[in-house]
């Protein structure tokens, strides 16, 4: 069936989903899950996810069925009412400011703010960060991507997922990056056209010409969504804040330009669905004093927002600086001048890799500097040719090569840093890795060579390894001269990071689902250890 005349035949409004209050909340309830050898006391709370900085909290939950009133966050012997974030009171979010830094904060949530009212779940810890100028002697941090994936898609399963993700916490990590790909649910993309109506039957049907909440499409969402989230973190992670980077996917779709279908840059309901999301189930970035507050999804009616939708911070006091940033939101198409971060991201994040105050500053985008796959969307030009190979002697239709300028002049301001390590652990790619970059185009980086780290992936489906959706490997891009340390490998994992003032080491584990069994991944331990020691 050719694309025009499928859509054709499932076009917007063809299913309509009831927006029943009882449906809403078995939606949720039938994508609960919970560690059985977890004695918290979960109560009506199906998922807890919060993110911290030095002086302010931000915990989004979901509950197993709507709440009537506003729920009350206990920090301390403060008191935070929550705030709805879908139109039903089943997702809500609590932002707590005026905090004391390093302090580690009893929380809990009620259905009243007085002290007598019902409690939701069973109480329990978090801690803010340093402040800015503390000097801690040192923090772990978790890295993942992919995580998404809906059970019934053929995805890792989300118990998989979990089990995975808390092997990773047992090891105490300060803080999580989760680096994009949240949702796996395309709209548009030719390749999953097919899988369509099987979605249809699951979730509903997007209305694309209607408002995301209130409507048809927030149950749908909901559908969607909140099966690839909820169970996958439950409430696992409510003491480790966790900063969340979207990426094509979250937008729900894929980075494709084909005859009659161009995806990015995000249009009206690709951003409502990415911030909707977003809104319901995951935290937003909080504020940071470096950084611009005029940036995109960041203001709302010309106003600041108390948060950051796209490009965020993770601070550790004058320890550590992780610069959080999707190169989605701000992607141009205008040849040798396009860009995927505008000139504000930029000069941010080239501001603060030239600033001295943090003795580790580290870059996580959502896309991979280093390899590719010769897809679209990427950095690179890189195209597969007849010979199974990447080449960059046969032209990437419609790749913008003013994102390969804007490739290099950040991969320069890294190297640039001589007195750090210049260290990017990106999202995206389905692999493990780790290279180094000694030469981009005409550049010369072997005075400080650019470490490039993929850090494993969490959900990938089978068809999800580049080797198979791509027909090749992730490889380095012929743009560039790259050793690698760990060359690419498709099988599940995460990556530890521990800093302190003069080093980093970085810890890798895998998982292969057709040869480990689901017990092994109670038991991981990194199959590498990499450490690297700060330019003296």
């Amino acid at each position: 069936m050719k694309r025009r005349d499928f859509l054709g035949r499932y076009a917007p409004g063809s299913l309509m989903v009831s927006m029943a209050p009882e449906l809403l909340a078995k939606s949720e309830r039938d994508h609960g899950s919970q560690d059985p050898t977890n004695s918290w006391d979960r109560g009506r709370v199906l998922h807890i996810l919060p993110t911290v900085s030095a002086t302010e909290l931000l915990v989004k939950a979901s509950f197993d069925r709507a709440l009537l009133s506003a729920p009350v966050l206990h920090v301390g012997g403060s008191k935070v009412e929550g705030v709805m974030t879908d139109t039903q009171g089943e997702t809500w979010q609590f932002h707590a400011k005026g905090l004391k830094p390093a302090t580690t904060y009893k929380l809990g949530l009620s259905q009243a703010a007085s002290s007598s009212g019902r409690r939701l779940c069973e109480p329990w810890e978090l801690a803010t960060f340093p402040a800015p100028d503390a000097r801690p002697e040192n923090v772990r941090v978790m890295f993942f991507t992919c995580a998404g994936g809906h059970d019934q898609m053929r995805f890792l399963p989300a118990a998989l997922r979990s089990r995975l993700l808390r092997r990773g916490l047992s090891f105490r990590p300060h803080a999580v990056v989760s680096n994009g790909d949240h949702v796996y649910w395309d709209q548009r993309t030719p390749g999953q056209l097919p899988t369509l109506p099987r979605r249809i039957e699951i979730a509903g049907r997007f209305d694309r010409s209607a408002a995301m909440l209130g409507t048809s499409n927030e149950l749908v969402l909901k559908r969607a969504a909140g099966p690839q989230i909820v169970p996958v973190y439950s409430t696992d992670f409510r003491s480790t804040p966790v900063f969340f980077v979207q990426d094509d996917h979250d937008y729900f779709d894929n980075d494709d330009w084909l005859d009659g279908l161009v995806t990015f840059p995000p249009d009206q309901f690709m951003s409502q669905a990415a911030r909707a999301t977003q809104a319901m189930y995951y935290p937003e970035f909080l504020p940071d004093s470096t950084r611009p507050s005029g940036m995109a999804g960041a203001v709302a009616n010309g106003r600041p927002l108390p948060y950051s939708e796209s490009f965020g911070t993770l601070r550790y006091g004058r320890l550590l600086e992780v610069l959080l940033y999707t190169i989605r939101r701000t992607m141009t198409l205008a040849g040798p001048d396009a860009v995927y971060l505008d000139e504000i991201v930029e000069s941010w994040l080239t501001n603060r890799m030239a600033a001295r105050d943090v003795a580790h500053v580290v870059n996580a985008p959502s896309n991979p500097p280093g390899w590719t796959a010769g897809k679209w969307g990427e950095w690179y030009p890189d195209v597969l040719g007849a010979d199974g190979q990447l080449t960059l002697d046969v032209p990437k239709r419609n790749w913008q090569s003013g994102w390969l300028k804007q490739h290099d002049r950040l991969l320069a301001a890294m190297s640039d840093m001589r007195e750090r390590i210049p260290l990017v652990i990106s999202g995206d790619l389905h692999a493990t890795a780790m290279g180094s970059i000694t030469r981009t185009g005409k550049l010369d980086l072997s005075r400080n060579p650019v470490q490039a780290v993929l850090p494993g992936t969490v959900g990938t489906s089978p068809m999800g390894w580049p080797s198979r959706r791509r027909k090749t490997g992730a490889k380095p891009s012929l743009h560039l001269s790259m050793s690698e340390g760990i060359a690419p490998i498709e099988e599940h994992g995460f990556t530890l990071a521990d800093y302190t003032p003069d080093r980093v080491v970085l810890r890798f584990f895998k998982w292969n689902v057709n040869s480990d069994s689901p017990e092994a991944l109670d038991r991981l331990e990194p199959f590498k250890t990499v450490e690297l020691q700060r330019p003296s």
